[in-house]
């Protein structure tokens, strides 16, 4: 067993917030009033102020109140997306592609620890969604996992690695469970 020093040598490595301290500050009160506060039932409104902190966002996204967004200049939104309110910890990149259904309270985190290091460095790694990806309420999707176009990942599910296309994935870690079937409207 290793000892460890007790002075403190966290390393954040080449991390970079991206976004000036009054944008960070700026945005740290906007979150607090507009997003977390529940406050404002707008979507319009909120994908408004998202735009406004960089965040790049299509048409008719649509947010619904509560939801957690660490740093908007580091999101990407396609077309016909929507986001209950769900948890983006996008320390690095995340990108949601079009018509996605990010449900309620799933979380998504972009940011992980180095746990054999002593100076516990942070290590981040980007958040693809691709387009039709449905990631159910309570689910999970670690740093650095890409979810392939129509991919579902289901209630209280894992993903800890990539999700192939068209396919249903479920549990801790998420396993494929059967293949994703779209079927016309009648």
């Amino acid at each position: 067993m290793l000892k460890t020093q007790l002075h403190k040598n966290f390393d954040t490595g080449n991390f970079k917030i991206g976004a000036s301290v009054i944008k960070q500050f700026l945005w740290y009160f906007t979150d607090i009033i507009i997003f977390k506060s529940r406050m404002m039932p707008f979507s319009s409104v909120l994908v408004s102020f998202l735009r406004l902190f960089g965040a790049k966002i299509g048409k008719e996204v649509r947010i619904k109140p509560g939801i957690h967004i660490k740093y908007p200049w580091k999101l990407e939104l396609g077309d016909y997306s929507w986001l209950a309110d769900c948890y983006i910890d996008n320390l690095d990149q995340v990108k949601i592609g079009k018509n996605c259904c990010i449900s309620q309270q799933a979380i998504l985190i972009t940011g992980n620890h180095n746990y054999k290091a002593t100076s516990f460095d942070l290590i981040t790694a980007p958040i693809v969604v691709e387009d039709g990806v449905w990631i159910g309420a309570s689910a999970q999707v670690c740093p650095g996992v890409t979810l392939y176009s129509h991919s579902v990942l289901t209630m209280g599910s894992i993903a800890t690695k990539n999700l192939m296309p068209y396919t249903i994935y479920q549990g801790n870690p998420a396993v494929k469970i059967k293949e994703r079937i779209i079927e016309d409207k009648i």
